[in-house]
């Protein structure tokens, strides 16, 4: 028996209610179902029914963690406008998804408006280098205070961070100077102690070596009186009195000096007096001045002391 074109067509219209009926919820996702405009049921991943025509789906809600990213502006306590970007990670709590959906219109704007009024109360209580010092104490702050107006809402703050931090370009510049002037000071005190330790590190390097010269030219003195007393005895034993001895060393020593100078092309030698013979003369009448001397010492040793005139 055929059948009838209206029982084909009813069954097909049946068919495409219950396909219709049919629907799916991704994983960290949730569905809910409202039943002729009332709340019926949150479906969770997987394949679910509902009625056609009398249950429809009024929405879909994220269990995943969500970021929200905002940008402030304000002042601080040294009057400075700084701009800070705060980044809020939240998520819909499973048990309140039903808050979560129906009590907050728009949370992200919720959740703004928390992060500004904290951000401006918290900042104009700092200075300037106590924002960069204390963001984390900024970031504590917007965390609790969105927790505990969030939560009635069905959402759980999960972190609240401070990502940025940027003051007036004018303001940069400057503190970039402070920094710079900061630098070089610590650099000219530590180039001054260094050339502190230079100049006594010098000053012990030469009273080192004044003192080893000093011992040298001490030595040099001691070694040349002892050649002098050695050639002293030498000529005794040869018959040549101490005043002999001690002048032909003179002697000796002027020829020496005068060879040694000599030698030297860049020294200048002036002789005084002019005349040619005048040095020999100077130096033979040394010579004789001595043995005069000598030989009145000896005349007089060798003299009976009651001959000799009175007063004498």
């Amino acid at each position: 028996m055929p059948f009838s074109p209206f029982i084909i067509i009813g069954a097909v219209l049946l068919l495409m209610l219950l396909f219709n009926g049919l629907f799916t919820v991704k994983q960290t996702t949730a569905a809910i179902v409202q039943r002729l405009g009332k709340f019926k049921d949150v479906a969770e991943s997987g394949l679910h029914f509902k009625i056609p025509v009398i249950d429809q789906i009024a929405g879909r809600i994220s269990l995943k963690i969500q970021q929200l990213d905002v940008p402030v502006e304000t002042k601080t306590m040294d009057d400075v406008f700084v701009g800070l970007k705060v980044s809020v990670q939240f998520r819909v709590l499973p048990e309140l998804i039903y808050d979560a959906f129906y009590k907050l219109e728009n949370p992200h704007e919720q959740i703004t408006a928390y992060i500004f009024d904290v951000v401006r109360a918290e900042v104009p209580k700092m200075k300037l280098d106590d924002v960069f010092v204390r963001k984390d104490d900024i970031a504590s702050a917007i965390s609790s205070e969105l927790q505990e107006a969030m939560n009635d809402y069905g959402y759980k703050i999960v972190r609240a961070l401070v990502t940025d931090i940027d003051p007036d370009q004018a303001v940069k510049v400057s503190m970039n100077r402070i920094n710079a002037a900061e630098r070089e000071k610590m650099a000219a005190e530590y180039e001054g102690e260094a050339e502190k330790i230079r100049i006594v590190a010098k000053a012990n390097a030469e009273a080192e070596s004044k003192r080893l010269q000093g011992r040298g030219i001490a030595d040099q003195r001691r070694e040349i009186a002892k050649g002098l007393e050695d050639s002293v005895e030498a000529l005794n034993k040869v018959g040549i009195n101490s005043q002999e001895a001690s002048a032909l060393i003179v002697v000796t020593q002027h020829y020496d000096t005068m060879q040694s100078m000599g030698e030297n092309a860049n020294s200048n030698l002036i002789m005084l007096p002019n005349s040619p013979t005048a040095g020999s003369e100077m130096l033979s009448n040394m010579v004789a001045s001595f043995a005069a001397s000598a030989k009145l010492g000896e005349q007089m040793k060798n003299e009976d002391p009651k001959n000799r005139p009175h007063g004498k």
